[in-house]
């Protein structure tokens, strides 16, 4: 069967090689005193100008202690205007910075500092007990109190230099952002991704997102996930909207910042769109500033969206990406959108939609969405045969998701291949999890699946055997778990079993444990 290839209907955009932080913070004098970023939980304002200087001289700071080219930070926080600074600054540098969930146990942390070769570690006072438990036995020879400077630890200001501009670097092969990611499968892989991968991404989005005059936006998706630093942080300011910050999402506070700071943009995953529809608290706020909900991350029912549109009289649209895609691959081209679709292909980009049986499908045509495009990762940190099963040898990267495109060029996702379980917009691996809970005295086998949940997207659920004469019960199964992993990882529920389907080969037959919950 020949191959069919979806283009764009979109046509191309130039795709600018230069450094992140030169396309994101290129705005002249005229936005130097506009503000930039206004901290919601604190109501701290940088305009352009103080954000441009401020990651001059940290990112000269950092260059004064030999970061620089192969050097990679750490960086652990929720949103703020610092994260910001410290994020591009590392870039300014010439440097790579890894970006760590704050929910992490300091074993996640280490594992991440460790994997990533982090000589440094940024993060909040109240993170700063487990940033310290977590840098022994790595690379990372301090940690960096973002805010007053504790337990003789450095802070952040401390560190501020004379400023420098971009360090020269090749902005196709320097990699700026070590997020990570467990792809379609298996335990948590860097994602190199280059500042061109990120600038080309942030041009091919910027058609499609469609931003009109005196836009403000609430970012209250974490920068540290790949969509809130890219589609939020960079992309917003790039197009010098101001960015206001939640370090945490709060369905009310989010309301009151929409309302006092007449938010236009409102950046989502599907259990803040529930809350838009469901929360009794919508009512007691003026949102009417909004001109669009934009929901990623994870699928957005055609029904919800519907309902939440019609409760507070704005469009809701929805996109489609992934970290490996530095994210976006395909989102709603403005206001144009279609119920339950992902949105159109975005500039530069093809797409191909694959059976099973290595077939290419046409339109309408069910498989797995093959994409190829300047965003697609450079690959995985250290692990060719992880990226080489992501990526052929022809550049498409393979999602392992299933999916269709239609006459329209519109893309639908209607299933996974991956193992994946999508918790809130956060990757949960199977394997992680199996692998911990394998390691519990009580356990002889275990799978985990991820099980529907309308609020949550899915919540993991463990199958557990146990060895001959031992006891455990589901709480104790769950108390192990929840010791070792972050909240967003923890079991929702376990069910003991006397086996688990396996292939042959000995591979855990999922499908069949998914078929019991549906």
């Amino acid at each position: 069967m020949a191959t069919h290839i979806f283009p764009s209907p979109l046509p191309d955009v130039e795709l600018p090689e230069v450094a992140l932080s030169s396309y994101v913070l290129a705005h002249g004098p005229e936005l130097d005193d506009s503000p930039a970023m206004i901290n919601g939980d604190t109501g701290e304002v940088f305009t352009f100008g103080q954000l441009n200087d401020a990651i001059a001289r940290l990112a000269g700071g950092l260059q004064s202690e030999g970061f620089g080219p192969g050097k990679t930070i750490g960086l652990m926080a929720p949103n703020s205007p610092e994260f910001t600074i410290i994020f591009h600054a590392a870039g300014l540098a010439g440097g790579t910075v890894t970006t760590i969930n704050p929910s992490y146990t300091a074993e996640e942390i280490r594992f991440q500092l460790r994997d990533a070769g982090a000589s440094m570690l940024f993060t909040v006072p109240g993170s700063v007990a487990s940033g310290v438990e977590a840098i022994e036995g790595t690379d990372a020879s301090e940690v960096v109190v973002i805010g007053d400077p504790t337990d003789g630890l450095r802070s952040m200001d401390d560190l501020m230099g004379d400023p420098i501009t971009q360090v020269e670097i090749d902005v196709k092969d320097q990699v700026i952002v070590l997020p990570y990611s467990s792809g379609t499968t298996g335990l948590p892989k860097g994602v190199m991704l280059t500042h061109y991968n990120l600038v080309s991404n942030l041009a091919q989005s910027k058609t499609v997102l469609d931003y009109g005059e005196n836009e403000v936006a609430l970012a209250c998706l974490p920068f540290f996930h790949i969509y809130g630093m890219q589609v939020l942080m960079n992309g917003l300011l790039a197009e010098g909207i101001p960015v206001v910050t939640m370090a945490r999402f709060d369905m009310e506070k989010a309301l009151k910042l929409i309302q006092d700071h007449k938010v236009t943009q409102f950046f989502a995953v599907p259990p803040m769109v529930l809350g838009l529809a469901k929360h009794p608290a919508v009512d007691s706020y003026d949102i009417s500033a909004l001109r669009k909900v934009f929901s990623g991350a994870a699928p957005l029912g055609a029904d919800l969206a519907e309902e939440a549109a019609a409760r507070i009289g704005c469009p809701i649209v929805q996109g489609y990406g992934m970290t490996e895609l530095s994210p976006i691959s395909h989102a709603t081209n403005g206001f144009d959108a279609k119920p339950g679709s992902n949105g159109i292909t975005v500039a530069n980009t093809e797409c191909r939609i694959v059976d099973e049986d290595g077939n290419d499908q046409g339109p309408d045509g069910e498989g797995e969405l093959w994409v190829r495009g300047p965003q697609v990762m450079k690959g995985y940190l250290n692990n060719d045969e992880a990226t080489a099963a992501t990526i052929d040898s022809d550049g498409w990267l393979h999602t392992g998701d299933v999916g269709r495109i239609d006459a329209d060029g519109h893309m639908y996702i209607v299933d996974r291949v991956k193992e994946l379980i999508k918790f809130k917009g956060f990757q949960v691996a199977p394997a992680e999890l199996e692998g911990l809970i394998i390691t519990h005295p009580a356990v002889a086998d275990v799978a985990v699946i991820g099980v529907a949940d309308v609020e949550a997207g899915e919540l993991p659920k463990a199958y557990v055997v146990l060895k001959p004469d031992a006891a455990a019960s589901e709480d104790d199964i769950k108390a192990f778990v929840a010791s070792n992993v972050a909240k967003y990882k923890q079991l929702a529920f376990v069910e003991f079993t006397d086996e688990i389907p396996k292939s042959a080969s000995g591979k855990i037959l999922r499908r069949f444990l998914r078929d019991k919950n549906k």
